[in-house]
């Protein structure tokens, strides 16, 4: 059946399973963000300071980096279903918790860091088994189009959510932020209760291959791991911002939280609308060459924010930036979810958790330091010269490995068919 471009970008949508899914993780995110908008401002307000946001930020994402490539592991071999519902269920009681601490009065630095610790332990595992349930919930076909859609309600849950949560925090508090992020977790428990798989769509895993072999597939040289290198990159001196952006909003801006959860909100426009632009025209495009056009765009609005002076202009750079990172990030798993094979599937997606998840730490640690040292502006024009800096290099070494872009629309193979090894010729 011939889909017009519209139902092209849309067709994962046509799986019941997928639409329980999505409108679950919408409800589910939008709280997330909430609260994310609301965790920032209380600890700026408790510490009035840049490294103590960086560090809490750093402590949410260390469990990533410890334990995602054990995660990814246990999502290639276990039910992804069951797992995703166990770790939300357990994410529900860690909110509820803060809710608590908060409202009565008893919360603490100690508190905060160790919350963001628990958090994240149940990140490491929940995020590869989340991906990786994709493939079940549409089947090879729509693989592509579901990870785009599936970001695009991540980026939208970004734009909904920090817009309502700087206008709640600004007026009740962070507890009633935290509360609603608790509840917000109800949504997508109902919808994972509800889904019902299609064991023709189901891809079983045929062997328990080793992490080496996800490394060796995703070091192949060639995208993947100019991808993932700029991935990491990006992590540590972009994404990183965020980190500090309620200091950025403060300081540099002269703004109040409700103008830090409006250019909190800004940012996720911007990526929803690169996601959705993805869905519906990304598989026509040389989705390598895409990524790295983004990487430039990341840097030149990273060093503009450094030195814009007003808030609307700050607004349309983090439009900008927030379109650039999606898309770069979207290209990168879509790249490597439909090359890899499906036995090597879950280890390759909790690898490329980990590079973009828990380096993060490292991020939030540099990015907080050096604002409290030199300033936040300074922070963001590092970031920026940084992200630039490296997205040209490794073009440029692309382009000497590989003579140009590579055609990815060609339909991914079953795994049978050729091996990773062969993938690299």
């Amino acid at each position: 059946m011939t889909l017009s471009r519209t139902g092209s970008a849309f067709r994962a949508l046509r799986h019941h399973n997928f639409r329980l899914f999505v409108t679950g993780q919408f409800i589910s995110l939008s709280g997330t963000w909430m609260q994310s908008v609301a965790l920032g401002w209380l600890v700026l307000t408790m510490t009035d300071s840049a490294f103590a946001v960086g560090l809490v930020g750093a402590t949410g994402t260390l469990p990533v980096l410890l334990f995602t490539l054990q995660g990814g592991a246990l999502a290639s071999r276990s039910n992804r279903l069951r797992m995703v519902t166990l770790l939300q269920s357990l994410m529900l009681v860690e909110a509820v918790v803060l809710t608590a601490l908060t409202w009565s009065g008893h919360v603490t630095l100690g508190w905060v860091v160790a919350l963001a610790l628990t958090h994240g332990l149940l990140s490491a595992y929940e995020i590869p088994a989340r991906q990786t349930l994709l493939l079940d919930l549409v089947g090879r076909e729509d693989l592509m189009n579901a990870v785009a859609l599936n970001s695009s309600t991540f980026n939208l849950s970004r734009v909904i959510g920090p817009a309502l949560g700087g206008m709640i925090l600004a007026v009740t508090g962070p507890a009633v932020c935290f509360g609603i992020n608790a509840v917000s977790y109800l949504g997508v428990l109902v919808s994972l209760f509800r889904i019902r798989l299609d064991p023709a769509l189901v891809v079983p895993t045929r062997a328990r291959p080793s992490m080496r072999e996800a490394f060796q597939f995703v070091l192949n040289p060639g995208w993947p791991r100019t991808l993932v290198i700029l991935s990491a990159s990006y992590t540590i001196f972009a994404m990183s911002f965020l980190t500090i952006l309620p200091v950025y909003a403060r300081d540099a801006l002269g703004l109040g939280a409700a103008g830090y959860g409006w250019l909190t909100a800004a940012f996720g426009v911007g990526a929803a609308g690169g996601a959705l632009l993805l869905a519906g025209f990304g598989p026509t495009r040389a989705r390598g060459d895409v990524a790295l056009r983004a990487g430039v765009v990341i840097g030149v609005a990273l060093l503009l924010l450094a030195i814009t002076p007003v808030a609307p202009l700050a607004f349309l750079l983090l439009v900008a930036g927030g379109a650039s990172l999606s898309t770069n990030a979207i290209t990168t798993n879509t790249l490597l979810q439909t090359e890899a094979p499906d036995q090597l599937r879950g280890h390759v997606i909790g690898l490329y958790a980990f590079i973009v998840v828990g380096l993060a730490p490292f991020g939030a640690l540099q990015v907080g330091l050096v604002s409290e040292v030199a300033g936040v502006r300074v922070a963001t024009a590092l970031g920026g010269s940084v992200c630039l800096a490296m997205t040209l290099w490794m073009a440029f070494q692309i382009r000497r490995t590989l003579g140009g872009t590579i055609d990815r629309r060609r339909p991914a193979q079953p795994e049978e068919s050729y091996s990773w090894e062969e993938r690299r010729q």
